[in-house]
Protein backbone atom coordinates (compact mmCIF):
# COMPACT_ATOMS: atom_id res chain seq x y z
CA UNK A 1 0.00 0.00 0.00
CA UNK A 2 1.39 3.38 -1.05
CA UNK A 3 0.85 6.01 1.67
CA UNK A 4 -1.28 9.03 0.89
CA UNK A 5 1.02 11.97 -0.06
CA UNK A 6 -0.96 14.32 2.18
CA UNK A 7 -0.34 11.98 5.12
CA UNK A 8 3.41 11.95 4.37
CA UNK A 9 3.37 15.75 4.13
CA UNK A 10 1.58 16.12 7.48
CA UNK A 11 4.04 13.76 9.18
CA UNK A 12 7.02 15.53 7.62
CA UNK A 13 5.74 18.89 8.89
CA UNK A 14 5.65 17.44 12.42
CA UNK A 15 9.40 16.79 12.22
CA UNK A 16 11.88 19.58 13.05
CA UNK A 17 13.70 19.33 9.68
CA UNK A 18 17.20 19.21 11.14
CA UNK A 19 18.05 16.49 8.55
CA UNK A 20 20.33 14.91 11.17
CA UNK A 21 19.79 11.28 10.00
CA UNK A 22 19.79 10.01 13.61
CA UNK A 23 16.42 8.33 12.94
CA UNK A 24 18.22 5.99 10.55
CA UNK A 25 16.85 7.59 7.37
CA UNK A 26 18.61 9.84 4.86
CA UNK A 27 16.46 12.84 5.74
CA UNK A 28 13.25 13.93 7.44
CA UNK A 29 11.23 13.14 4.32
CA UNK A 30 12.53 9.57 4.26
CA UNK A 31 11.56 9.12 7.90
CA UNK A 32 8.10 10.61 7.27
CA UNK A 33 7.56 8.22 4.35
CA UNK A 34 8.57 5.26 6.51
CA UNK A 35 6.22 6.32 9.32
CA UNK A 36 3.37 6.80 6.85
CA UNK A 37 3.99 3.30 5.48
CA UNK A 38 4.03 1.86 9.01
CA UNK A 39 7.66 0.84 8.45
CA UNK A 40 9.17 3.01 11.20
CA UNK A 41 8.37 3.76 14.82
CA UNK A 42 7.44 7.31 15.83
CA UNK A 43 10.07 7.49 18.59
CA UNK A 44 13.23 7.96 16.54
CA UNK A 45 13.68 11.76 16.32
CA UNK A 46 15.90 13.19 19.10
CA UNK A 47 15.60 16.81 17.87
CA UNK A 48 11.79 16.58 18.07
CA UNK A 49 11.94 14.95 21.47
CA UNK A 50 8.87 14.12 23.55
CA UNK A 51 6.74 16.83 21.93
CA UNK A 52 7.69 15.55 18.50
CA UNK A 53 6.63 12.04 19.46
CA UNK A 54 3.34 13.42 20.80
CA UNK A 55 2.75 15.25 17.50
CA UNK A 56 3.47 12.06 15.52
CA UNK A 57 1.23 9.99 17.83
CA UNK A 58 -1.64 12.42 17.22
CA UNK A 59 -1.15 12.27 13.44
CA UNK A 60 -0.75 8.50 13.19
CA UNK A 61 -3.10 7.30 15.92
CA UNK A 62 -0.25 5.34 17.49
CA UNK A 63 0.42 5.42 21.23
CA UNK A 64 2.98 7.93 22.44
CA UNK A 65 6.13 6.40 23.88
CA UNK A 66 9.55 7.54 25.15
CA UNK A 67 12.32 8.40 22.73
CA UNK A 68 14.22 5.30 21.60
CA UNK A 69 17.59 5.54 23.42
CA UNK A 70 19.24 3.82 20.44
CA UNK A 71 18.95 7.05 18.40
CA UNK A 72 20.16 9.43 21.11
CA UNK A 73 18.51 11.63 23.66
CA UNK A 74 16.56 14.84 23.67
CA UNK A 75 18.70 17.85 24.49
CA UNK A 76 19.10 21.58 23.96
CA UNK A 77 19.58 22.85 20.42
CA UNK A 78 23.19 22.95 19.38
CA UNK A 79 25.04 25.28 17.04
CA UNK A 80 28.17 24.30 15.17
CA UNK A 81 31.12 26.61 15.72
CA UNK A 82 34.33 26.43 13.73
CA UNK A 83 37.54 27.16 15.61
CA UNK A 84 38.81 29.48 12.92
CA UNK A 85 42.49 29.34 13.91
CA UNK A 86 42.45 25.57 13.37
CA UNK A 87 40.40 25.44 10.14
CA UNK A 88 42.45 24.29 7.11
CA UNK A 89 39.78 25.11 4.51
CA UNK A 90 39.30 21.52 3.33
CA UNK A 91 35.58 22.16 2.48
CA UNK A 92 34.48 18.75 3.80
CA UNK A 93 32.13 20.40 6.29
CA UNK A 94 30.50 22.36 3.46
CA UNK A 95 29.73 19.11 1.68
CA UNK A 96 28.37 17.49 4.87
CA UNK A 97 26.01 20.33 5.85
CA UNK A 98 22.46 19.50 4.71
CA UNK A 99 21.27 23.12 4.89
CA UNK A 100 24.34 24.86 3.44
CA UNK A 101 24.89 26.98 6.56
CA UNK A 102 28.69 26.81 6.37
CA UNK A 103 30.48 29.28 4.12
CA UNK A 104 34.07 29.41 2.99
CA UNK A 105 36.28 28.32 0.13
CA UNK A 106 39.11 25.90 -0.50
CA UNK A 107 42.15 26.65 1.69
CA UNK A 108 40.36 29.54 3.38
CA UNK A 109 38.75 29.83 6.77
CA UNK A 110 35.13 28.68 7.08
CA UNK A 111 32.37 29.97 9.31
CA UNK A 112 28.84 28.94 10.28
CA UNK A 113 25.73 31.03 9.63
CA UNK A 114 24.24 30.65 13.11
CA UNK A 115 20.67 31.52 12.11
CA UNK A 116 20.61 28.68 9.55
CA UNK A 117 22.40 25.96 11.57
CA UNK A 118 20.07 23.13 12.63
CA UNK A 119 22.58 21.53 14.99
CA UNK A 120 22.46 18.30 12.98
CA UNK A 121 26.06 17.45 13.99
CA UNK A 122 26.91 16.03 10.53
CA UNK A 123 29.80 18.46 10.03
CA UNK A 124 31.66 17.23 13.12
CA UNK A 125 32.75 13.78 11.87
CA UNK A 126 33.50 15.26 8.43
CA UNK A 127 36.18 17.59 9.83
CA UNK A 128 39.65 15.98 9.58
CA UNK A 129 41.23 18.38 12.11
CA UNK A 130 38.44 18.36 14.73
CA UNK A 131 38.00 22.13 14.61
CA UNK A 132 34.18 22.08 14.86
CA UNK A 133 32.53 22.22 18.25
CA UNK A 134 28.87 22.03 19.17
CA UNK A 135 27.60 24.68 21.55
CA UNK A 136 24.22 24.40 23.35
CA UNK A 137 22.27 27.61 22.77
CA UNK A 138 18.83 27.06 24.29
CA UNK A 139 19.59 26.52 27.96
CA UNK A 140 17.16 24.03 29.45
CA UNK A 141 14.77 24.17 26.48
CA UNK A 142 14.88 20.92 24.47
CA UNK A 143 13.09 19.34 21.52
CA UNK A 144 10.38 21.54 20.01
CA UNK A 145 10.77 23.94 22.95
CA UNK A 146 14.24 24.72 21.55
CA UNK A 147 13.06 25.00 17.96
CA UNK A 148 10.12 26.62 16.18
CA UNK A 149 7.82 25.83 13.29
CA UNK A 150 9.30 28.82 11.43
CA UNK A 151 12.84 27.53 11.86
CA UNK A 152 11.71 24.09 10.68
CA UNK A 153 10.15 25.59 7.54
CA UNK A 154 13.32 27.55 6.78
CA UNK A 155 15.50 24.48 7.33
CA UNK A 156 13.25 22.45 5.04
CA UNK A 157 13.53 25.09 2.31
CA UNK A 158 17.32 25.29 2.67
CA UNK A 159 17.55 21.49 2.49
CA UNK A 160 15.46 21.49 -0.72
CA UNK A 161 17.87 24.00 -2.30
CA UNK A 162 20.83 21.92 -1.07
CA UNK A 163 19.41 18.78 -2.73
CA UNK A 164 18.77 20.62 -6.01
CA UNK A 165 22.36 21.86 -6.01
CA UNK A 166 23.71 18.35 -5.40
CA UNK A 167 21.55 16.95 -8.22
CA UNK A 168 22.74 19.71 -10.57
CA UNK A 169 26.38 19.10 -9.64
CA UNK A 170 25.96 15.35 -10.22
CA UNK A 171 24.38 15.96 -13.66
CA UNK A 172 27.18 18.34 -14.64
CA UNK A 173 29.83 15.85 -13.49
CA UNK A 174 28.13 13.08 -15.45
CA UNK A 175 27.93 15.22 -18.57
CA UNK A 176 31.61 16.09 -18.26
CA UNK A 177 32.43 12.38 -18.35
CA UNK A 178 30.25 11.64 -21.39
CA UNK A 179 32.17 11.07 -24.62
CA UNK A 180 31.46 13.70 -27.27
CA UNK A 181 28.49 12.90 -29.47
CA UNK A 182 29.52 11.95 -33.04
CA UNK A 183 27.61 14.86 -34.60
CA UNK A 184 29.31 17.38 -32.28
CA UNK A 185 32.69 15.74 -32.83
CA UNK A 186 32.24 15.84 -36.59
CA UNK A 187 31.17 19.48 -36.47
CA UNK A 188 34.23 20.37 -34.35
CA UNK A 189 36.55 18.54 -36.78
CA UNK A 190 34.95 20.32 -39.74
CA UNK A 191 35.52 23.70 -38.06
CA UNK A 192 39.15 22.79 -37.37
CA UNK A 193 39.68 21.73 -41.02
CA UNK A 194 38.07 24.93 -42.24
CA UNK A 195 40.29 27.03 -39.98
CA UNK A 196 43.45 25.36 -41.38
CA UNK A 197 42.46 25.82 -45.02
CA UNK A 198 44.53 28.46 -46.80
CA UNK A 199 42.47 31.54 -47.70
Amino acid sequence: MVPDPSRIEAIERALPQTQCTRCGYADCRGYAEAIAADAAAIDRCPPGGAEGIARLALLTGRPSRPLDPEVGREGPRLLARIVEAECIGCTLCLQACPVDCIVGGPKSMHTVIDAACTGCELCVPACPVDCIELVPVTGTRTGWQAWSDGQALEARARYAVHRLRLERDAREAEQALEPPRPDRLEAALARAREARRPS
